[in-house]
Formats: structure tokens, sequence, C-alpha cells
């Protein structure tokens, strides 16, 4: 529960910054964005079971929820992530 309260907070941050810092069509791109990071976050066990199934012919495998949520958490990051990174490469 902690998690979606956090994550949902992370994304509204992004989602009024995109805002007030650019326009509203970005922070419509920044909502958009958010939809995959959010999902696996709050319904990881869930995702989890979806493994595998969109390949034909592929095995039917199981994601840990907790491998999930942590991409979800990665992707949620990624634009500050890539934010750090060209702030040092500047430096």
């Amino acid at each position: 529960m902690k998690s979606r309260i956090i994550s949902g907070f992370i994304g509204v941050i992004y989602v009024i910054g995109a805002a007030l810092g650019a326009s509203g069509e970005t922070a419509f791109k920044a909502g958009i964005f958010l939809i995959l990071p959010l999902t696996c976050i709050w319904f990881s066990e869930e995702m989890g079971n979806y493994s595998g199934r969109l390949m034909r012919g592929g095995p039917m495998t199981h994601t840990p929820g907790c491998l999930v949520a942590a991409m979800g958490w990665l992707l949620l990051f990624l634009p500050v992530i890539i934010g750090l990174i060209n702030g040092f490469k500047e430096l």
C-alpha cells in the first residue's frame, strides 16, 4: 500500500512539473508514460502472472512480483536518472 501511495505521489509530481515547466501536451505525455511503471508497481503480482503469455509458443512462466515492481520503479525513475546523467555530462 505504501508503494502505491509513494509512486502515485511521484507520478503526480511528474505531471504537475511537466504542466508547469512546459505545456499541457507535455503533461499529457508524462501521464501516458506513467501508465506502465505505475501498473507494474501497483499490480506487480498480476503483471508477473502474464509474463510469457504474449509470446507465441513460448513457455508459460511466472515472473516474481518483486521483480516486476523493481522494474516499475526503475522505469518510474528513468527520467530522473537520464537527467542526472545529462547533468554530469555538462560538468
